[in-house]
């Protein structure tokens, strides 16, 4: 590995990853850092077809351990192709989503085993862990007033995994509560119910820890 870091945003839907992904990058860059900026599932050709698949409200879903499966190939990809090679050569990466939104979505919400889904994300990533994971926790209604909001400004409609029910988040919700208690040292919970620029202040001071 060269000297990249490797830094990941999680949190449920309406959190406000992608204004904070987006701040990070800009403010990283301003300081002279070279950034790549990602999503997941996506960030390359293959994972963002598989993104269509898995999100796409489709007359045949994928079921839950298809779902699964699905997450991991775009992310054996992202991997493969994009961020271990820009790691590699020194490039910082920000990525809007890793691992633990599988064990969040599809281990806490929909049931499937824990353990199985760590084995299996350990091999599509290729032991490969971030350095700093941000962990945007929201309100339930709050979150939802700015899926609302959202929507209304974009003129668009939530995708399936948006619409899997109040009691499917609240449960992802609570998985990622429990792996930022398992691994305090690299992820850290941030209060995003306030205005953006609160919740930035909170971002920027927690790279204190890999910096």
């Amino acid at each position: 590995m060269g000297n990249g870091k490797f830094i990941t945003f999680e949190g449920g839907e309406g959190c406000g990853k992608s204004t904070q992904v987006k701040r990070l990058k800009d403010a990283l860059e301003a300081e002279g850092i070279e950034v790549v900026l990602t999503r997941e599932p996506g960030g390359t050709w293959l994972a963002e077809q598989i993104r269509t698949l898995i999100k796409d409200q489709a007359e045949d879903p994928p079921c839950d351990r298809s779902e699964l499966l699905l997450f991991l190939a775009a992310r054996a990809q992202l991997v493969k192709t994009v961020i271990r090679p820009a790691l590699e050569k020194g490039v910082w990466v920000i990525s809007d989503r890793f691992s633990d939104s599988t064990l969040a979505y599809q281990g806490y919400g929909r049931g499937l085993p824990l353990e199985v889904i760590d084995i299996a994300n350990t091999f599509a990533c290729e032991n490969l862990k971030p350095d700093l994971t941000l962990l945007l926790e929201v309100d339930p209604t709050v979150a939802a007033a700015r899926l609302a909001g959202r929507e209304q400004a974009t003129n668009t409609t939530a995708d399936r995994i948006e619409r899997a029910g109040s009691e499917f988040h609240a449960r992802l919700r609570r998985g990622f509560v429990e792996l930022a208690k398992q691994e305090p040292w690299r992820i850290v919970p941030i209060n995003a119910n306030g205005t953006p620029d609160e919740v930035w202040n909170e971002v920027w001071k927690s790279l204190k820890r890999i910096r």
